[in-house]
């Protein structure tokens, strides 16, 4: 077996439909392991599949990455001006999908996104902020289900 193609280009971005559902949540799994250790998740990995399956995926704009001859290595969510969710694949970090994906959600909201974050997460503050995001809200994590303080990004164009 080959390893991913270095190229972003290689992965189609595409909205998501029911038979994708599984496979975006397995990377949002992955996503979310390697990412934040740390974090505890408060649902099961078949509570949160179930939950792509029955809500993100026919309720909200819920777009995947499509690596030819891989699969689903990305998942974006948009609900109304929130980008919910930003997930990819560890293994194809770096590739210059999560860009394509902001740069998808201004397209598709080009009055303003806003977006959260777990504090612990540095890494995603670097990559919103080199996007021209700005924290705009600190909190104590009361408010998440993880208990877990996060930040408030917005984009303004």
């Amino acid at each position: 077996m080959t390893g991913p193609p270095t190229h972003a280009h290689a992965v189609e971005l595409r909205r998501a439909d029911g038979g994708d559902a599984r496979a975006a949540a397995d990377v949002y799994l992955r996503s979310f392991a390697a990412a934040l250790p740390s974090v505890v998740r408060p649902r099961s990995d078949d509570e949160v599949r179930d939950y792509i399956r029955d809500v993100v995926v026919p309720a909200r704009e819920t777009w995947v990455a499509d690596a030819a001859g891989t699969g689903i290595v990305g998942l974006m969510v948009l609900d109304g001006a929130s980008l919910s969710q930003l997930y990819l694949d560890p293994e194809w970090r770096g590739r210059g999908i999560g860009d394509r994906f902001v740069a998808l959600a201004k397209e598709r909201v080009p009055g303003g996104l806003d977006l959260w974050t777990f504090q612990v997460n540095k890494a995603a503050h670097r990559f919103y902020e080199r996007h021209g995001f700005t924290a705009a809200e600190f909190t104590d994590g009361s408010r998440n289900e993880e208990g877990e303080p996060d930040v408030r990004y917005e984009w303004r164009p």
